[in-house]
């Protein structure tokens, strides 16, 4: 048996068909898994939840503070329009994080600081613990959008900052150290669990996601692995008991070794014995290993046989593999004086051809047939000069 450098292969009057590299498969686009699916869902509705706690703490608690604000304030007009720059703000974060985005975090938080400090100042002393001040409680859940999804530490450092301008206040007021320590401790607790709840159960959800994709696959492979043995042992009965027939019949004596229906009939049954052995092993190329475990055989019977490989057939199922060989092996079983097996092979379309002199005698693979029915197509034919047998694969 010779084998030949990819190449350009001569052919009988019917040519198999060559792949078409052109319609290689694309890539589809890859979406995530159903674990980070699990996990983006989790994020999503605490991402809802926030932004629903922000919005509604500036427009019922923070606003009627602003609006209702009394004599003494230092600037009013200050306090109101840190209150408008802080909504857009938690309109753009807020619109960003529902449609999967994040905020610029660094950007952001410098502005809200600022408006912090400029609240503060125009609260003035005498509203410096009151809802006036509404940067107190409210301000912080602002923080908690324009931060999301980023390090723990960048919302406590901010909280620091907005903790240190407090307390600025606070010491040039003469205002009472306790009541501030529970104001910052009351307004930043909270906040801080919902920021940190929320990323342990989207790391949660996710290990438990991927946990069950792992046992889930484990499973499948189990199955399959289990159903793989049940055909290979099917099989196998098959093939053997085509082998015991053969052998019952010549230890009885009612078949003739020079017989050459008889001798056929031997080579066919090893040729499918020799192939299902080949089905499992380990090799890069499983389709080109099992036509030449078959193509070996022929040629140990005598037979000269040339192996021609073009391209690189892509993984295949054992059932196609099967179905794109079993028809050459019973044809090789048959073939009288040389024989030409021809692999055509590109990303998603796979041609074996055999031809062979033609000779007097039945087909092994019966009367001439054309069969398109499954995956695999199957077309024997024969002309009084050579017979031809090919069997052709193409992605759906």
């Amino acid at each position: 048996m010779t084998a030949t450098a990819p190449g350009p292969a001569a052919g009988p009057a019917r040519r198999p068909r060559a792949p078409d590299p052109s319609r290689a498969v694309a890539d589809r686009p890859v979406d995530g898994s159903a674990a980070n699916a699990v996990a983006h869902a989790s994020d999503l509705g605490a991402r809802i939840a926030a932004v629903i706690i922000a919005v509604a703490w500036h427009l019922t608690i923070s606003l009627p503070a602003v609006l209702g604000v009394g004599p003494g304030m230092a600037a009013p007009p200050v306090v109101a329009v840190g209150w408008l720059v802080t909504a857009a703000i938690g309109v753009w974060a807020a619109v960003r994080l529902l449609h999967g985005g994040l905020p610029p975090a660094r950007r952001l938080a410098a502005v809200l600081l600022l408006v912090d400090a400029a609240v503060v100042a125009a609260a003035g002393e005498r509203y410096l613990f009151t809802s006036a001040n509404w940067v107190w409680g409210g301000l912080v859940w602002f923080f908690l959008l324009v931060l999301w999804r980023r390090p723990v530490w960048w919302l406590l450092a901010l909280l620091g900052a907005h903790a240190a301008i407090a307390l600025g206040a606070v010491l040039a007021s003469g205002a009472d150290l306790t009541r501030y320590a529970m104001s910052v401790y009351g307004t930043s607790s909270l906040p801080v669990a919902v920021f940190v709840g929320a990323a342990a159960i989207a790391a949660l959800a996710l290990d438990r996601a991927r946990t069950a994709a792992a046992v889930l696959a484990v499973e499948a492979e189990r199955e399959a692995a289990e159903r793989a043995r049940r055909d290979r042992r099917d099989r196998l009965v098959r093939a053997g008991g085509a082998a015991e027939e053969v052998l019952a019949a010549l230890a009885a004596g009612d078949a003739d070794p020079a017989d050459p229906e008889v001798r056929r009939r031997c080579v066919l049954a090893a040729a499918r014995l020799r192939r299902l052995i080949a089905e499992s092993d380990d090799v890069p190329d499983p389709l080109l290993h099992e036509l030449r475990a078959a193509a070996d055989l022929a040629e140990r019977n005598g037979l000269p046989i040339e192996l021609v490989v073009v391209g690189t057939p892509p993984e295949l199922p054992v059932e196609v593999r099967r179905r794109l060989a079993d028809p050459l092996t019973a044809a090789l079983a048959d073939a009288r004086g040389h024989a030409r097996l021809t692999v055509v092979a590109g990303p998603d379309e796979v041609v074996v051809s055999l031809v062979t002199p033609d000779h007097d005698g039945a087909d092994a693979t019966g009367p001439p047939v054309v069969d398109g029915n499954g995956p695999v197509e199957h077309v024997h034919d024969r002309d009084g000069e050579i017979r031809w047998t090919q069997t052709w694969w193409r992605r759906t």
